[in-house]
């Protein structure tokens, strides 16, 4: 099987990792490129690590044509993707898509009103699209058409909470989640707050309170548990490129709570539980799908530490957006996926 893959904001972060993984699919196909500010330029131009591969000219999304097209990978900031996937989709009915943004992770379109300030503008594709945490929802990720590839900090926090909300192992109204990412989860684009002065030799919350991977969270714990979940969620920023590091604290049975998520995960790839009492090291997972959760016991009987790390680029983001590609075209879930962490 061979698909041909276009990408629409391929020069950001996400779009330049989803190429370094497609290019060594052995069933993928780069056939179209879309960035709208660097339209008519050559990939290698954008991300010089790319000069070696004959790649499509950038076009604007007006410009690329998805005749040929089996897979759409849509890496545009969330607001901007609803009508481009919307008109994607009336044009070719039969496309795959798995979309970056946030702008198909949320089912409900009053909670993305209020998360994201403005009404959805595809309601219809909003209700028809799956969220595409691989483990958790593979069965109806199989059968979509459109995914909404989750969160970075959402990834990384559900794949450690859900199996334990589901099998009622933790207390669900006292779960906080202690998050860090690196500087790329930001994307490419100009700011002051991610100039190297303004974020190296230090670290800080921001978004207290309100970070929109927030309603994420209460999405997909409230489904696993079948009442409403609301876990308290801090974001971090770090001096580091790649990595997601999540600390979630729970009350619950240590061992049981390292029980349910090793048996959950025993068969699964790319999600290692490790031995009870083991921290996991996010240098271990960069630049790889891979997920690595540790159980701790706290001090404090019947208190537990949940910590949960991932890369923010590939498993937070492009990585599980080939591993879904994978699941919806029936390919072996792994495929093109099993680089192991650039360590040291």
């Amino acid at each position: 099987m061979t698909l041909n893959v276009a990408i629409y904001g391929a020069s950001g972060y996400t779009g330049a990792e989803l190429l370094r993984l497609l290019l060594v699919h052995p069933e993928a196909k780069i056939t179209a490129l879309s960035a709208e500010s660097n339209a008519g330029k050559a990939m290698a131009s954008v991300f010089p690590q790319l000069a070696a591969y004959d790649l499509p000219t950038l076009t604007t999304i007006a410009d690329l044509d998805l005749a040929p097209v089996d897979v759409l990978f849509c890496a545009l900031p969330h607001g901007t993707t609803q009508t481009a996937l919307k008109a994607a989709l009336e044009a070719k009915p039969d496309l795959k898509i798995v979309d970056l943004s946030a702008d198909f992770r949320l089912s409900d379109p009053a909670a993305y009103a209020h998360w994201y300030g403005h009404a959805h503008q595809a309601e219809a594709l909003q209700k028809e699209a799956v969220y595409g945490l691989t483990e958790i929802h593979r069965d109806a990720i199989a059968k979509a058409r459109l995914v909404g590839n989750p969160g970075c900090y959402t990834t990384t926090s559900l794949l450690a909470l859900v199996p334990l909300v589901g099998a009622g192992v933790v207390e669900t109204d006292n779960i906080v989640i202690d998050a860090k990412s690196g500087v790329t989860g930001a994307g490419r684009a100009a700011k002051v707050a991610t100039l190297f002065s303004e974020v190296a030799e230090g670290f800080h919350a921001y978004s207290v309170g309100n970070h929109r991977h927030t309603a994420e969270l209460d999405q997909e714990l409230s489904l696993a548990a079948g009442a409403a979940v609301e876990p308290t969620f801090t974001p971090h920023l770090i001096p580091i490129n790649r990595a997601i590091y999540a600390t979630i604290y729970v009350s619950g049975d240590p061992k049981a709570i390292h029980d349910t998520l090793a048996a959950a995960y025993a068969d699964e790839f790319f999600v290692n539980v490790l031995p009870f009492g083991e921290v996991p090291q996010s240098r271990h997972v960069r630049g790889t799908n891979f997920t690595r959760i540790g159980v701790v016991p706290d001090r404090r009987k019947g208190r537990a530490i949940v910590i949960s790390t991932l890369d923010n680029l590939v498993k937070g983001a492009s990585g599980q957006a080939v591993q879904n590609m994978n699941v919806m075209c029936g390919l072996p879930e792994a495929t093109g996926l099993k680089q192991l962490a650039l360590f040291p």
